[in-house]
């Protein structure tokens, strides 16, 4: 199947599109289109997380669990929102915590796409979300695809941080070989457990300093 990737996760990634799973999903899609219902993020950019950060640039995976469901904010990466869109309340707990880690004060946006060219790969598990309808994607087949590019990275990166945030992205641990990447837990940024854990976790320079211990240059967490 022909997908519309960036070239090197198409290469790395051209089984996955073969398998029968990978086939459902399209179909899923095609025929939710059909009945017009409304999906987010739109067509173009459901892969734009890979878009912004190929696999040769992979530093740091931050993984949620689903595009955001109203009109407007998801635009294919994790916590993101384009331009000129308020930031929702879990990214602006992380803008918190990058000021409270790092001393950044982040106010012009909650577009993450500078992070993304960096080397921050911004991976929902699920790619796709009807409208109003949170995890309504979440059984269609996207689970099994974005579990295979972490063990991907895993396997055939060096020195990656994930960031697992709340208990859904911690059960990912399994598919990192955690003697070759660095893996941080945390409580979930949204306002109902940032409390428990996210504020002071320190992950930005905690994944920094790892960069910078492995050769790396560190991320510009500043927008």
């Amino acid at each position: 199947m022909d997908v519309a990737i960036e070239q090197s996760w198409k290469e790395r990634l051209h089984e996955e599109f073969e398998k029968p799973y990978f086939e459902r999903v399209v179909n899923f899609l095609k025929e939710e289109k059909k009945a017009n219902k409304v999906i987010y993020p739109p067509g173009k950019l459901i892969f734009n997380a890979f878009e912004c950060t190929p696999f040769d640039n992979v530093k740091v995976v931050v993984i949620g669990q689903d595009p955001y469901h109203n009109p407007g904010q998801a635009h294919g990466l994790s916590f993101s929102v384009p331009d000129r869109v308020q930031p929702p309340p879990s990214l602006i707990n992380i803008f918190k915590e990058i000021h409270n880690d790092l001393g950044i004060t982040i106010n012009s946006t909650g577009n993450l796409e500078p992070w993304g060219r960096q080397g921050v790969l911004l991976l929902n598990a699920s790619l796709t979300v009807e409208e109003n309808k949170p995890m309504s994607h979440a059984q269609i087949g996207w689970h099994t695809f974005t579990d295979a590019v972490i063990r991907k990275i895993s396997a055939e990166r060096e020195h990656v941080v994930f960031m697992l945030w709340g208990r859904f992205a911690q059960n990912k641990e399994v598919l990192v070989d955690v003697s070759r990447h660095l893996v941080l837990k945390a409580a979930h940024p949204s306002p109902l457990s940032a409390y428990n854990g996210f504020f002071g976790c320190g992950h930005f320079s905690k994944a920094n300093n790892w960069l910078k211990e492995k050769g790396e240059r560190p991320i510009d967490w500043s927008l």
